[in-house]
């Protein structure tokens, strides 16, 4: 096998480090609704807690269409004006050396 190609001989290739799983909680999430609805029925379900994490920290956050269209709009809006008021005054500069 050619250089570079076997495996373990630690080229930055090392384990991933995955969050524990107790982490997650499916209390406070939409998934505590189902939970209850299975338990009703008698069932359970195991992999809930592995559904949990898009409930939680930064995931959490439900993006609207107007929020995803104006996303960064104050930066761009700040860019704008200075891009505007820099050719303003490079344009009054330059009229005024053509009327000397």
């Amino acid at each position: 096998m050619a250089h570079g190609h076997e495996h373990g001989h630690g080229h930055g290739h090392g384990k991933m480090e995955l969050p524990d799983y107790k982490e997650w909680k499916i209390e406070g999430t939409p998934l505590e609704i189902v939970q209850k609805k299975l338990a009703a029925q008698g069932l359970r379900d195991p992999w809930g807690r592995n559904k949990a994490w898009r409930f939680m920290g930064g995931f959490a956050n439900n993006v609207s269409f107007a929020g995803a269209l104006l996303k960064g709009f104050k930066w761009e809006f700040a860019a704008f004006v200075v891009a505007v008021g820099a050719e303003y005054y490079l344009e009054s500069q330059n009229k005024e050396n053509h009327c000397k």
